[in-house]
């Protein structure tokens, strides 16, 4: 039946030039369409696309900048698109005339937008894209595309600047962080050194304190001597009146007289030595005043006061040293009285004794007592006024003294405290600058390119189409096999009808209406497979495998349109080609078939092409040979059930005749 059948199709010229034809459906349909989408995406440099520059430019640090000028040119170097750089016009017109698929535009702020991130007033930069889907939708897609790529391009290219420009900034506050921790540490030192000196100067205080005290007491001494001394020069002067009206009690008395005379003279010169030593001690305080003056302004100035600062604090001082100068004066002064006083004193004591000697001229020496007397307890008043001053000038020295000792104490606590304040603030900008990490120009170029495309796409695939074409053949081969079956049950008798009339095995009859397409769709599978791998160059993990895949498609796509011819006939042929469309559209050849509507994504998991697509995908690329077993296992319950059917059908027609089995096909 088999070879009647052969015979009949290569009867004549015509029916082997149809038979031919029909053999070359699925190798033309499959190897076209895939000749034609063999790797579209290596050819998008030929299509065509405007780039329109409107920006105008921006400052950006002082720079002029042409972002919207730079990425343009990036664009035609780079060469993935035929770019054009028009004018708005041309673009415009191009894309309205399909001159060209889409146009890019970068309007005149653009360059103004992107320098704003830096400003009181950010926004966004916007890119135009203009599309028109009647060149072309892919090319509108692919356009889309293309502008988020250069979106993202503009975007790591201004975040790369910035990110420089930040690490930059950074590496400068880290050398000036650097400058002002050396510059705390010369502060630190130099506290070291004012600490110190304020102790110094505490203890420089303290010693001026103690001698003022002294100078105090001295004073005090002084002032009570010299009022001794007017009292006793007061009675000396009432001694000597007296004296001068009793010159004869004078003579009696001069050997009394002259003793206490001497005592007066030994007290006298005792008074002189102490006035003599205060004065000293006063003179010694007076000398030290400029040096110790000095020593306070040069400390003050090594604290960090200024000038005016200074001048405030020696002008609060100033008036004790003149005090201690005032009070030096006077105590000097009252030393040359009190000098004058122990020499009177003793020339008193040797006119006593030329009064004990001479008694007889007593009386001529009495009235010159009585004057010198007068003149004693004068200068014995002066002097007793002079030692209270000086008593009182004393006193305020000491406590002066005292004052400033306080605040030496004061200022060498205030000065520990700065120390303290400059070497925590030595160790927080040591602190800063180990936490910003020292940076070259190379460095920093490497952080910002990191900075701005931190993340890479790093593309690990378990198996690899290895083009557009060949991700789309698995789809497309199972395709051209239902169309090259469907072509063939064109001129094949789906069954003999002699081999029925004779009551020949319906087995057998199926077993002939199947093979003879199923062979010949084999064939039509070995031409196609040659145009894929030999001449498309598509790569093929396992060909026998692939191969064997594509001839059982062939075989199940002819076992289930037999079917449908046995049962309905014409109707039968026709839905063979509804069937095909439905399969079309549920195999996921293109799309993922979870994109699916929900009806048409159950379908995927029952109609054969789903699997014979799969399966083919599996020993193209690679995959599991486990899936691509159970693909084939699918497609072989496919082919026994059609077949199955297909003879149940023979069997009926064996056995009894309907109208339909008289009536002529409308096909072959």
């Amino acid at each position: 039946m088999i070879t009647a059948e052969v015979r009949r199709l290569t009867s004549s010229p015509m029916a082997m030039i149809a038979l031919f034809a029909l053999m070359c459906v699925p190798i033309l349909y499959g190897g076209l369409y895939l000749w034609a989408n063999q790797d579209p995406y290596a050819r998008l440099d030929r299509v065509p696309a405007a780039i329109v520059v409107e920006d105008t430019g921006a400052s950006v640090d002082g720079a002029q900048r042409d972002y919207g000028q730079e990425v343009a040119q990036e664009l035609v170097d780079d060469g993935r698109f035929d770019w054009h750089i028009v004018d708005t016009a041309d673009a415009t017109t191009g894309v309205d005339g399909a001159t060209y698929d889409f146009s890019v535009t970068f309007p005149s702020d653009f360059s103004a937008s992107l320098a704003s991130a830096s400003t009181e007033d950010p926004h966004q930069a916007q890119v135009v894209l203009t599309t028109n889907d009647t060149n072309a939708y892919l090319a509108s897609s692919i356009g889309e595309q293309a502008a988020e790529a250069i979106r993202v391009s503009i975007v790591q290219k201004v975040n790369e600047e910035a990110a420089n420009q930040f690490l930059l900034g950074l590496s400068d506050i880290r050398g000036q962080l650097v400058e002002a921790a050396e510059g705390a540490t010369q502060l630190v030192d130099g506290s070291d050194d004012a600490e110190a000196g304020s102790q110094q100067l505490a203890e420089g205080t303290s010693t001026l304190s103690d001698g003022a005290t002294t100078l105090a007491g001295a004073t005090d001494d002084l002032a009570a001597g010299a009022r001794t001394l007017a009292d006793a020069n007061d009675a000396l002067a009432d001694g000597a009146k007296a004296l001068a009206e009793a010159n004869q009690k004078l003579s009696n008395g001069a050997s009394t007289l002259a003793d206490g005379i001497q005592k007066v003279a030994d007290g006298n010169t005792l008074l002189a030595t102490k006035a003599d030593d205060a004065a000293a001690k006063a003179d010694a305080a007076v000398a030290e005043l400029p040096q110790a003056r000095q020593a306070i302004a040069d400390e003050l100035a090594a604290q960090g006061l200024t000038q005016v600062q200074i001048d405030k604090v020696l002008s609060a001082i100033d008036p004790l040293g003149a005090k201690i100068k005032d009070g030096n004066a006077q105590v000097q002064a009252l030393a040359v009285q009190v000098d004058q006083l122990a020499t009177g004193a003793r020339e008193a004591a040797a006119g006593s004794e030329q009064l004990r000697d001479g008694a007889s001229t007593a009386a001529d020496g009495s009235s010159t007592l009585s004057d010198g007397a007068a003149k004693a307890a004068a200068g014995s008043a002066t002097l007793s006024d002079g030692a209270s001053d000086t008593a009182d000038g004393a006193s305020s020295l000491s406590s002066g003294a005292s004052d400033a000792a306080d605040g030496a104490t004061d200022l060498a606590a205030g000065i520990v405290t700065l120390h303290d304040g400059t070497a925590t603030l030595r160790d927080g900008l040591q602190d800063g600058v180990t936490q910003i990490p020292d940076s070259s120009t190379e460095l920093r170029a490497n952080q910002a390119e990191t900075i701005a495309d931190p993340v890479g796409l790093e593309n690990s695939s378990v198996t690899t189409a290895g083009n557009y074409g060949a991700g789309l053949a698995p789809f497309f081969i199972s395709l051209a096999a239902w169309i090259g079956i469907y072509a063939l049950f064109l001129i094949v008798r789906p069954v003999s009808r002699r081999a029925i009339t004779a009551l020949h095995s319906p087995l057998r009859i199926t077993a002939a209406g199947w093979l003879t397409p199923g062979l010949l769709g084999a064939a039509q599978m070995i031409g196609l497979f040659v145009i894929v791998s030999g001449v498309l160059g598509f790569d093929v993990a396992n060909p026998l495998a692939t191969y064997g895949l594509m001839a059982l498609a062939s075989l199940t796509f002819a076992a289930m349109i037999l079917a449908l011819n046995v049962w309905l006939g014409s109707v039968g042929q026709f839905l063979g080609l509804v069937l095909m469309v439905v399969q079309l559209v549920t195999a996921g050849g293109t799309f993922p078939w979870q994109t699916l509507p929900g009806p048409l994504a159950a379908l995927h998991h029952v109609l054969p092409m789903s699997f014979a697509v799969d399966g083919m995908r599996q020993t193209m690329y690679g995959g599991s040979a486990t899936t691509a077993w159970g693909d084939a296992g699918v497609l072989g319950i496919w082919l026994i059930a059609s077949l199955a059917i297909a003879a149940i059908g023979v069997v009926r027609m064996t056995h009894q005749r309907t109208l339909r089995d008289l009536q002529p096909s409308l096909i072959g």
